[in-house]
């Protein structure tokens, strides 16, 4: 595996950990949340990550900058519900 590859995967994992992370926090706020669509929980977090970003770190900012929808939700595929 080269560097770039490693870095790369390095920084889905720390995607993943970050939107488990709002993922949590919603469903704490919203346990309705938890029978919702994937699709609806991907909106959910994209607004929640836009309406926190000054309160992440400037790494945590830099991997969410450009986060569409559609790659939180590629990202939540990953988790078992």
């Amino acid at each position: 595996m080269t560097e770039k590859n490693i870095a790369e995967e390095n920084k889905s994992d720390e995607k993943r950990k970050l939107i488990n992370r709002f993922l949590m926090r919603l469903t704490k706020e919203q346990p309705q949340m938890y029978y919702a669509t994937t699709s609806e929980i991907s909106r959910s977090i994209h607004t929640m990550i836009k309406e926190h970003t000054n309160r992440l770190s400037v790494e945590e900012q830099a991997l969410v900058r450009r986060m569409s929808i559609e790659e939180i939700e590629g990202l939540l595929g990953f988790h078992a519900r």
